[in-house]
């Protein structure tokens, strides 16, 4: 029978689990610990969700020790485990592509006035200037980071970069344009 894909927070938290058996509040804390939220879009609540989605797939079980304030834990299955596999492989060696809002802001061009648009597109530059600056602190407060997860932000911040050069080369472009 042919897996389903996962989802990336799906991914994310099947994961976490197969490093060691947790409950959702560990979860969050690691997540949180490791910056993950800096390039996975998961809430807090959106963790028990997907717990209980991984469940119901048969790619973990949950124990709940005897007493009434225990938690229960989750722990990855061998079906967890191939599908892990499975999609860290997929995720790995494929591409999927991302769209930028900024392409929509751009096919749209035309509906602003000239002088809206360059403001806007300058805006956007100094908010990724910013972002990038962020996520620099974010990644040194972090420190010591494993390898994996020091390329995890190198690639953010090279998107970021690479957008910030596209930024000034269209606004260079635009400005000089008659």
């Amino acid at each position: 029978m042919k897996q389903s894909k996962l989802t990336d927070a799906k991914l994310l938290v099947l994961g976490l689990v197969a490093e060691m058996p947790r409950h959702g509040y560990e979860l969050e804390q690691v997540i949180e610990q490791r910056g993950m939220r800096e390039w996975t879009p998961i809430g807090f609540s959106s963790i028990y969700f997907v717990l209980g989605k991984l469940e119901r797939a048969g790619f973990v079980t949950a124990e709940t020790p005897t007493g009434s304030k225990t938690k229960k834990t989750f722990s990855i299955t061998h079906s967890g485990e191939a599908a892990l596999v499975t999609q860290t492989l997929e995720a790995l060696s494929g591409f999927r592509p991302t769209y930028s809002s900024a392409l929509l802001g751009m096919i749209h061009w035309s509906a602003l006035s000239r002088k809206k648009a360059l403001a806007a597109l300058e805006a956007r530059g100094n908010a990724v200037r910013l972002e990038i600056e962020r996520l620099e602190r974010v990644c040194y407060e972090r420190q010591p980071l494993p390898d994996f997860i020091e390329a995890l932000f190198d690639f953010s911040a090279g998107q970021m970069e690479a957008e910030k050069r596209w930024i000034g080369k269209t606004l260079d472009y635009m400005k000089n344009k008659p």
